[in-house]
């Protein structure tokens, strides 16, 4: 008896490791979170208070300091790497999974590690040259500082280690030793046999160009591999099998596409939307609209797009007008009778909606890669979401005009006045940022920083409400974010490099001013061409891999650069917001907690009506340059 107990309980014993290393990796995981997010926190913070001490010293002390811009420079660079970590660690990097979506639960498992395997590999082949880059920093000097560049430049190779630790573990906590090793041996016959078949990548010329660039992303991203390290695995491996560019020239270029110090406002426009949703500065401008047209068929619909007309004015981050949005409107909106579906489906409309409405990433981020002065990308982008927006409110009357409002009151006019002295400081934000920029307070990077004291003032004097024990996961958040978002344009940055250093920016920009029909031939065929790019590659990447190649393109044809940037982002914004490969339209449902099935019905007219104001902004430049 006392045999058969030992043989009894010798499962258990043999579980009781497993159970015990997977706690430990479990508390590792936890602990290496934890270290990388207190200090990146802290570093959104320091960034906040350097930027609006160096706007509050020459504007209103006349006094510049002369290193502030320096000082912020330096540690944005590390807020990005950290950043990606702490995005990597969330599991939150931009990814395409509308594929892998479909699969079978055990084929998905197993591209869910080859994913992870992949940005491995990307990161144990870049750190090498990271490392080497950072080196190379060490006897360059900063101007104002006075210290070595390798202070900054070491950021690289840090971010890079921390990230290959939070993958290392997580594989080690899948416990699924198949899965992982199958994915391992998988990535090392990949790389082994492309290192062998070097000298016939040799011969064959731009041909490469499509192998790499076309077939290796397209495989990669449709296995759901982050798109930063998709982009980063292609170009390294384009370099490295096909050229004799030394790896640490394309480190180069991801840091230069990472740490242009006018993408600083990336993180800072995203804490700044995420400060206007906890202080209730949305919510008041909401209530405001709802008095005056919650009595009209349809009128919290309209109430919906106006208010993510206002909201995207001030925040920058798409997700965070969602979010800061859907949760105040949409159950009096059920409760008269909307159905889930067509919520979501106009959600997900008014954001593609307000893709150019200052301070649009988007808008950012093509003035960073195309020398457009942000100043006027944000003066352009007004209007056309003014004239699409106009185009989805006669979707929503024909929608609405047999609404039953017989139960619904008119505000009084008292109500109406109240609600609008409460929503008036949230109002004004936008225009606050605007007038900012225009009379040379502060640049369009700096300004940000103004919103944020102003938004932080509203929230602790005005609407008292501010609740400080979310601003630690906040800082988070908006680090977490921004990371994911600069090291795809780091690792796009590098592919576009590599894309005119083969010649082939000058084919594609030949091809295109060639097309027959001029100009209406090149827009048609650019709105085409950025629908499918938004869906595939979300707006941001998709504007710093091509936007310079195209926007000398378009000045050839004779199309106004603020014009075809408001082209090519609406263009991108349908796409990204349209189903079934649109990242947005799950976001806009994960937000409004509705299955996307119940969408797809809905939102078919709302994407006609986003075609419809699409062309009528292309083909009336008044509309995005009337105002220059």
């Amino acid at each position: 008896m006392v045999a058969a107990a030992e043989t009894r309980s010798s499962p258990m014993q043999s579980e009781a490791p497993i159970a015990a290393r997977a706690g430990v990796l479990r508390r590792l995981d936890r602990a290496l979170g934890t270290v990388i997010a207190v200090p990146t926190a802290a570093l959104v913070l320091v960034e906040v208070f350097v930027l609006l001490g160096g706007v509050t010293s020459r504007y209103v002390f006349h006094h510049p300091i002369i290193w502030s811009d320096e000082l912020a420079s330096t540690l944005f660079l590390w807020l990005a790497m950290l950043g990606s970590a702490i995005a990597l660690h969330r599991s939150e990097h931009m990814r395409m999974t509308a594929f892998v979506g479909t699969l079978p639960p055990a084929v998905r498992l197993t591209l869910e590690v080859v994913a992870m395997v992949g940005g491995l590999t990307f990161l144990l082949l870049i750190l090498p040259s990271s490392w080497n880059f950072a080196a190379e920093e060490i006897p360059v000097t900063t101007p104002a500082m006075q210290i070595s560049d390798a202070w900054r430049a070491a950021a690289l190779p840090a971010g890079f280690a921390i990230m290959i630790a939070v993958c290392a573990i997580r594989l080690l906590a899948l416990g699924n030793w198949r899965h992982v090793g199958g994915a391992l041996l998988a990535s090392t016959v990949v790389v082994g046999g492309l290192y062998l078949l070097q000298p016939t990548f040799e011969n064959l010329g731009n041909l490469n160009l499509l192998i790499f660039f076309v077939g290796g992303v397209a495989c990669l991203v449709f296995a759901g591999v982050p798109i930063a390290f998709a982009f980063g695995l292609s170009t390294f491996a384009y370099q490295a099998l096909t050229t004799d560019t030394p790896i640490v020239v394309v480190v180069g270029r991801i840091e230069e596409g990472i740490s242009n110090l006018i993408l600083l406002s990336v993180p800072l426009f995203v804490f700044l939307g995420l400060l206007i949703e906890m202080t209730g500065m949305a919510r008041a401008m909401v209530n405001f609209l709802a008095s005056l047209l919650a009595h009209v068929r349809g009128g919290l619909s309209y109430v919906l797009i106006g208010a993510m007309y206002l909201v995207s004015g001030i925040s920058g981050s798409k997700a965070a007008d969602m979010a800061a949005i859907a949760p105040a409107l949409f159950p009096e909106m059920k409760a008269r009778g909307s159905k889930p579906g067509e919520l979501v489906a106009l959600l997900a409309a008014t954001g593609a909606q307000t893709e150019t409405i200052p301070p649009s990433l988007v808008l950012i981020t093509i003035g960073s890669v195309t020398g457009i002065s942000i100043a006027s990308l944000f003066t352009g982008g007004l209007l056309p979401g003014v004239v699409v927006g106009a185009i989805l409110c006669v979707v929503v009357w024909r929608r609405n005009r047999r609404e039953d409002l017989s139960h619904v009151a008119k505000a009084p006019a008292r109500e109406i006045a109240r609600t609008f002295v409460v929503a008036l400081p949230a109002i004004a934000l936008p225009f606050v940022i605007r007038a900012a920029v225009i009379e040379g307070v502060a640049t369009a990077t700096e300004v940000s920083t103004i919103g944020i004291a102003y938004s932080v003032l509203a929230g602790l004097l005005i609407y008292r409400k501010f609740d400080w024990r979310r601003i630690y996961p906040m800082l988070v958040e908006t680090a977490a974010l921004s990371g994911a978002i600069l090291l795809i344009i780091g690792a796009a940055t590098a592919m576009a490099w590599s894309l005119t250093q083969s010649g082939f920016s000058r084919d594609l920009a030949s091809a295109m001013a060639g097309l027959p029909g001029g100009t209406p031939t090149f827009l048609l065929v650019s709105i085409a061409a950025f629908v499918v790019l938004g869906s595939v590659l979300e707006g941001i990447p998709a504007v710093v891999l091509f936007g310079p190649l195209l926007f000398p393109i378009a000045k050839q044809v004779g199309v106004h650069e603020v014009h075809y940037a408001m082209v090519i982002i609406l263009a991108m914004g349908v796409g990204l917001f349209a189903p079934p490969f649109g990242v947005g339209y799950y976001a806009a449902c994960a937000i409004s907690k509705v299955h996307p099935d119940e969408g797809l019905k809905p939102i078919a007219g709302y994407i006609v009506a986003l075609l419809i104001g699409l062309l009528l902004v292309a083909f009336v430049p008044w509309i995005s340059i009337g105002f220059l």
